[in-house]
């Protein structure tokens, strides 16, 4: 398929798409696009960067006729506050032809009573947050029970941050009678777990390889000893303006996001942002770097989903993500719509065995790179670091990583004691009195006990 016109669009969606400059459909967008529409159930496995919104909001808007019912017929579920607002920002760009209401709802310092008088007034489509959506349906202003299409989008991630129990009780509230669409960076344990639960007879459509990254962003590693040399060591590649003219820098924690804002933070061209923060400064600083008045941005992986900037001329993973598939989708973010990207990998000893699990994943060996001339060694450690000596992390492949869970090393001798047997108030009570008590034997037990 060469060009939308081949799709069955109407002229109003067909207008828009024109006007976004949209020439060519991605391979899911083909993929997705008619069985979507025929109302089966769908799972969409593409890597970030791959069209995967315009993939089911196509079909669902096209599907989408023209009403004057108050509750929504569509609702879309995303991982973060920035999915929400990238999304619902997307569906306006595609309905200005069409009468189309949409609302995004999410958590945080947005305030609830707004989004409340939002509901009030009508809505054909929702995008929001599952402990939002879930707050808003307990309230008994938001019905789900007229829901004709469930998107959830980046289910991986949703998962990953724990939202499984707020997915099973808003699936409760849907009607049974509904089209579910799943799409997803990855295909894992759980999100097959979640699919077999709940959908009917699925097509399931996988693009790439899961794992396998986009051929357009070269990789490299660079083994560095603890925190703060890594601060130098990102000092320095900053200096090239022309191969880090607009970097992400992924770090694992917000207090190390905020702590190398602060290392960086003399240079007025550094914004930071993470779960942390309000949601006011989050959407000034991706606003910052979108056009270009900071030229890096520090991210945790938490937003990692809700960043949907073009030209991005780098990425770089400060830590060494305990999840492989959190690296494939920190790297996505550059090498966008088949433009050269950059994917700087930074490891410590402990590290180690994490990036070799990331390079099993991929099949692909992270060529190493020698640490720069000029770069300071850091001996100063931060508290995590002194408290937590260096000890290699051994992954063997993603089979072991999915059987761990988030947590990979061994446990400490304290927390693995075999814990004593608790015993029954019952079997005290045997033990105790010497033989099965009664009605009626207690008294004679305790005449027993005074003779002795």
């Amino acid at each position: 398929m060469n060009t939308f016109n081949e799709f069955n669009i109407k002229k109003q969606l067909r207008k828009a798409v024109d006007g976004l400059g949209f020439k060519k459909p991605t391979p899911i967008q083909q993929a997705s696009y008619a069985t979507i529409l025929a109302g089966s159930d769908f799972v969409g496995i593409a890597q970030t960067g791959t069209g995967k919104t315009i993939a089911y909001l196509l079909p669902v808007l096209q599907d989408l006729k023209f009403s004057e019912q108050p509750q929504p017929r569509v609702l879309i579920l995303v991982p973060t506050r920035e999915l929400v607002i990238q999304i619902v920002e997307q569906i306006e760009k595609l309905t200005p032809y069409l009468s189309v209401r949409v609302l995004g709802v999410y958590g945080g310092s947005n305030n609830i009573v707004g989004q409340k008088q939002a509901l009030s007034e009508g809505v054909d489509v929702i995008v929001g947050t599952p402990r939002r959506l879930y707050d808003l349906a307990l309230s008994n202003l938001l019905r789900l029970k007229f829901i004709k299409k469930l998107v959830i989008d980046e289910v991986d991630i949703m998962l990953d941050f724990g939202y499984k129990t707020q997915l099973k009780n808003i699936f409760e509230l849907l009607p049974l009678k509904r089209q579910n669409i799943l799409f997803s960076a990855t295909m894992t344990s759980y999100v097959d777990e979640l699919t077999d639960g709940f959908l009917i007879n699925p097509v399931k459509k996988t693009i790439s390889i899961s794992g396998k990254p986009l051929d357009n962003i070269s990789q490299e590693c660079y083994s560095v000893p603890n925190f703060y040399t890594k601060a130098n060591l990102v000092k320095l590649l900053l200096k090239d303006k022309t191969a880090f003219s607009k970097v992400l820098v992924f770090v694992g924690t917000k207090t190390h996001a905020d702590a190398l804002f602060e290392l960086l933070g003399s240079e007025s061209d550094v914004s930071v942002i993470h779960s942390g923060k309000e949601q006011n400064h989050r959407t000034r600083s991706i606003e910052k770097f979108a056009d270009g008045t900071s030229n890096v941005l520090i991210a945790t992986d938490v937003i990692a989903r809700g960043i949907d900037i073009e030209k991005i001329t780098a990425v770089i993973s400060f830590n060494t993500p305990f999840y492989p598939e959190n690296y494939i989708h920190r790297i996505g973010r550059t090498g966008r719509a088949k433009q050269k990207g950059r994917a700087v990998l930074f490891y410590t000893e402990k590290e180690r065995g994490l990036k070799e699990t990331i390079e099993g994943l991929m099949n692909y060996t992270i060529p190493l790179r020698k640490n720069p001339e000029g770069l300071e060694v850091s001996h100063q450690l931060t508290p995590e670091e002194k408290d937590n000596p260096v000890e290699e992390i051994k992954l063997s492949n993603k089979s072991s990583l999915s059987e761990s869970g988030a947590s990979f090393h061994e446990k400490s001798a304290k927390n693995s004691k075999v814990k004593s047997e608790k015993k029954s108030y019952k079997k005290t009570l045997k033990e105790k009195f010497k033989k099965p008590i009664r009605r009626g034997d207690k008294i004679q037990n305790m005449k027993k006990k005074r003779k002795k």
